[in-house]
């Protein structure tokens, strides 16, 4: 049964994870939302338990059906030093790029910069803040540049995989009411842009995650320490085409542009340390 699973279609052995996945996630997600009257204590506890549902789920399957006892590793997901130096290394690039943004913005009088309300609250925010970027960072690099490339590549060619695994991301990060999802389009060119950065980060250093989730985590940190810790203030005049929907960097002209230098780069580097023609 298993060695079948094993050699069935991509679209198969997906479904048949994501089942199991959730047979064992919601029961206790039922209890969860029952008992937890906070809503947002009640979606860090629901994100948490899938988290911990589907690190546990991946470390089952590949040994079931694959007969890899360390199939996180093979994902790219391991602790070394060599990997917490390429996170640490994507996290400043990625939260320096956010930083040359609003820069870039405050130059041309889309916005101006904004003292924070006192050093203690800039450190609580920028501490929450790292936090939210580590966790979205391995979350979703372990989902997307992990078990769905390699299941991807698993049966495709690295080229189909690359792209469908920057769009499955994109899309799954569109799941909203239709208004949302056409007032906010001007984003999903910009997720698409991310995931293709991702996945050759990844290749860029041989198959480790360390740097994709620096990068992403880097990005996410950025974010959040100029917008939750209110560092700026948008000025009326700041053409929404360039600056972002909602003022997020994905959903603007510049943002786009600056994962597209990133995305380019990575992409050169990649073509000239190997033979590959992604």
């Amino acid at each position: 049964m298993l060695k079948r699973l094993a050699n069935a279609p991509f679209p198969l052995r997906v479904g048949a994870f994501l089942v199991g996945l959730a047979l064992i996630w919601l029961p206790l997600a039922s209890v969860l939302i029952w008992s937890i009257q906070n809503s947002n204590t009640e979606s860090i506890a629901l994100m948490a338990w899938l988290l911990v549902a589907f690190v546990g789920g991946l470390i089952v399957w590949g040994r079931w059906l694959y007969g890899s006892h360390h199939i996180l590793r093979q994902y790219g997901l391991t602790v070394s030093q060599r990997q917490i130096r390429e996170c640490i290394a994507g996290l400043v690039i990625g939260t320096l790029s956010v930083i040359l943004m609003a820069a870039i913005q405050s130059a041309f009088g889309w916005l101006v910069w904004v003292n924070p309300v006192s050093s203690l609250q800039l450190m609580r925010v920028g501490l929450e803040g790292l936090l939210v970027a580590i966790a979205v960072g391995i979350g979703e690099e372990l989902v997307f540049r992990g078990w769905l490339l390699d299941e991807l590549e698993r049966d495709y060619s690295l080229m189909i995989s690359l792209w469908a695994s920057s769009a499955t991301f994109a899309v799954l990060h569109f799941i909203k009411p239709w208004s949302e999802v056409v007032r906010t389009f001007p984003q999903f060119p910009g997720l698409i842009v991310l995931g293709l950065l991702l996945v050759w980060t990844k290749r860029l250093h041989q198959g480790r995650l360390g740097a994709a989730v620096g990068l992403h985590g880097g990005l996410v940190w950025g974010y959040y320490l100029i917008q939750v810790g209110q560092l700026v203030r948008y000025q009326q005049t700041a053409p929404e085409l360039w600056s972002g929907v909602d003022q997020n960097p994905l959903a603007g002209g510049l943002g786009l542009l600056m994962l597209g230098a990133l995305a380019g780069a990575t992409r050169w580097r990649l073509l000239r340390s190997r033979s590959i023609s992604l």
